[in-house]
């Protein structure tokens, strides 16, 4: 490289990475935030600032920073055992350990598991399974699938396209043939004038029966949906809708995936969303908080109807031709199953639904401040609506910057500030984050 070698973390973080999700143009004038270290639920930058991580990493730092348990159960495996695959009828002991404690607290119908690296892997693997499957059961046209505008699983060639949001298609040739989506369950914000919750609901399910009438019944394999949509927003689902859609997808012999990604391990105030909202899935795909993401760990949990036509495909043909290097590593599934010991231990899973009415109540007062438009939440999983700029999003990236001078990490969608702190949160941090919050929203323009 010709001229100055840059010497600070920002200057050489411009220089030599490129970033997701960011205008790649702008992030080589804008410095990055450099993250040093991180305490409960605190992270700190380079300079030593403090700030409430509100967002726990990207939804998923579940039991905070700093749990040497964690390091702990790595060390350990990485001394004993760094690395081994589970091809070609091998195993070891973590992943074993990890796949009996996932059987053991997920709903009961759900009976094996196999391990990828992210919830992107995971969704996209599923996706070629309920093909895969659909072929074993001599239903070769049953391919199409279904998501929902908004929904968000993940941004492989398959799963970006399943996903419902825009960005993730422009200029990448997606969303996919095979790939359908229906109505978002998003009341606030999609609901027509003078519609009930009961009507929106039933004109979702209308909706997503005409579509799977037009498509063809026998065309569609399955439908991904998440208990809460996380990434689209914080979407809540209107009261019956869930119940609906499983009788609609049971008239019609279609798949249902769960993507617990974000709300599974205790974010709603159960261990998965599914059982927040009664919901019985043929497959969870679960992710982030599996292992609190101290490392890259992702698993899917899946029902012996499921998987039984896959079994039989696989004989036939002799191998189940599908596998990742680092499926079920022995260091990720140590940590992931010393994570979940630590949330059972902790009492999270009852931290959050503790705390879910105050948490809703800070959400609420922010909604009614002269900023704010209104708010959403379940568990300790939540949003804000402020009020609208000129342009959409204009309002929540200007929120953006000036919360992260009062200390606080978010995620913003268009114009909602969207909170997701670790389960470890106490009371007085609740009140800690949202007061900062409100000064943020004080010093917001007219």
């Amino acid at each position: 490289m010709q001229g100055k070698i840059p010497n600070s973390p920002e200057e050489r973080d411009a220089q030599y990475q490129m970033h997701p999700l960011v205008d790649l143009v702008k992030f080589k004038e804008k410095s990055s935030l450099v993250i040093d270290r991180g305490e409960g639920i605190y992270v700190f930058d380079n300079s030593g600032k403090r700030y409430i991580e509100g967002l726990s990493g990207l939804w998923s730092v579940g039991v905070g920073y700093g749990q040497k348990r964690l390091s702990e159960a790595a060390a350990r495996q990485m001394d004993k055992l760094p690395y081994y695959h589970l091809f070609n009828y091998k195993s070891h002991e973590p992943s074993i350990d990890l796949a009996e404690k996932l059987v053991s607290i997920s709903p009961e119908h759900l009976t094996k598991v196999h391990f990828t690296s992210s919830g992107s892997e995971a969704n996209d693997l599923v996706m070629k399974m309920v093909w895969y499957r659909s072929n074993a059961m001599g239903q070769p046209q049953r391919k199409k699938i279904i998501g929902r505008i908004n929904g968000y699983h993940g941004v492989t060639i398959a799963t970006a396209a399943l996903s419902g949001i825009a960005r993730f298609h422009q200029s990448f040739d997606l969303p996919m043939d095979r790939v359908r989506h229906t109505l978002c369950p998003d009341f606030e914000k999609t609901a027509l004038p003078g519609e009930t919750e009961a009507d929106f609901t039933a004109r979702l399910l209308k909706a997503l029966e005409d579509l799977i009438l037009a498509e063809g019944p026998e065309t569609i394999a399955a439908m991904w949906g998440e208990p809460v949509i996380g990434g689209g927003g914080v979407i809540l689902p209107p009261v019956g809708y869930w119940q609906g859609v499983q009788q609609i997808l049971r008239k019609y012999d279609i798949l249902l995936v769960a993507d617990e990604v974000i709300c599974g391990f205790g974010r709603t105030g159960r261990m998965f969303g599914s059982q927040k909202y009664d919901i019985r899935p043929d497959v969870m795909v679960l992710s982030k908080q599996l292992s609190s993401s101290y490392i890259p760990l992702s698993a899917i949990v899946m029902s012996d109807d499921f998987l039984a036509p896959i079994e039989r495909e696989s004989h036939r043909l002799g191998t189940f031709a599908h596998g990742f290097t680092a499926s079920g590593h022995p260091v990720a599934t140590a940590v992931g199953l010393e994570n979940i010991r630590l949330i059972e231990e902790l009492g999270l899973v009852e931290n959050v639904a503790r705390l879910e009415d105050k948490f809703l109540s800070g959400l609420k007062h922010l909604a009614s401040h002269p900023k704010g438009r209104s708010s959403r939440g379940v568990g300790l999983i939540g949003a804000v609506e402020l009020q609208p700029g000129a342009s959409l999003g204009e309002t929540g990236l200007i929120a953006q910057d000036m919360l992260l001078e009062e200390g606080v990490i978010c995620r913003v969608v268009g114009d909602a500030l969207c909170f997701c702190p670790p389960m470890i949160i106490t009371e007085a941090q609740i009140d800690e984050l949202f007061a900062a919050v409100e000064r943020a929203m004080d010093r917001l323009p007219s």
